[in-house]
């Protein structure tokens, strides 16, 4: 009987123990490591060419990007006042009320073409020497050097709207390169590896392989966006310059009517 009390107490004593141990036992660590094969893992292992290759076409999509709001929110502008402005001019009743106005469509290259055009009017008025303008019959000369500073004036506001489509251009050809240039390291650098270990598996190189696929693909990812942009903008240039033409020759036609 005492031996079978004893067994029962120590059998006891041994359930607290472990309970004690349990609860002194460090609690488990939490890891922050990127989950094997998920591509944050390939982020956390690619080697500093890799990351510098696609920091490179980071910035190349970021700056192709901020051009490309940027330019879709101008010609958003530009189309809206180039109505506005047509429509205005095409009311009035005297040039001087629309050159007054064309502070208010600052966003629109016509007003810039018509005060080139108002201004070289102006001049040859003054070298006439007409008390009046509206008595004026100005000649072919002078017809000639107001299409001249319209063409210029085009020509500036066309120029402007042009700007930062070459950045556009140059990153739709040259990204992919620089993620083929990335594939092409990846895959020396998985294969060197490959060479390195005894057995050779899958295992061992897919990593490398994962690393350039991702370079291709973020040159792919910058390229794509800028080239669809680029042609668009290029569509749009040609339709504001084809505005621009269009309100040129109806100024010289005003003109003709009025001076000649």
């Amino acid at each position: 009987m005492c031996d079978r009390q004893s067994h029962f107490h120590g059998g006891i004593a041994i359930d607290i123990a472990t309970v004690l141990l349990l609860q002194a036992a460090p609690p488990e660590i939490v890891t922050t490591e990127p989950v094997p094969g998920s591509i944050w893992s390939v982020f956390a292992h690619a080697s500093g060419f890799a990351i510098v290759i696609l920091l490179i076409l980071v910035a190349f999509s970021l700056l192709s990007w901020t051009i490309i709001l940027r330019k879709w929110l101008t010609f958003r502008q530009i189309d809206r006042q180039n109505h506005a402005f047509v429509s205005f001019f095409r009311k009035s009743e005297r040039l001087s009320e629309v050159h007054a106005a064309c502070e208010h469509y600052r966003g629109s290259p016509l007003p810039g073409i018509f005060s080139a055009g108002y201004q070289e009017l102006n001049a040859q008025i003054q070298t006439l020497k007409a008390p009046q303008a509206e008595s004026i019959s100005l000649g072919d000369r002078p017809i000639a050097g107001i299409q001249r500073a319209l063409e210029r004036a085009a020509a500036a506001e066309l120029s402007v709207l042009e700007r930062s489509m070459s950045w556009l251009a140059t990153t739709g050809a040259v990204t992919p390169f620089i993620g083929l240039l990335g594939t092409v390291i990846g895959i020396i650098n998985a294969f060197n590896g490959l060479g390195m270990v005894k057995t050779a598996s899958i295992q061992a190189v897919a990593p490398g392989i994962a690393e350039a696929l991702i370079a291709t693909a973020a040159g792919l990812f910058a390229a794509i966006p800028a080239v669809i942009a680029y042609n668009h903008f290029l569509a749009r240039l040609k339709k504001a310059a084809a505005e621009m033409d269009d309100f040129s020759m109806e100024f010289l036609n005003l003109v003709e009517r009025s001076f000649c």
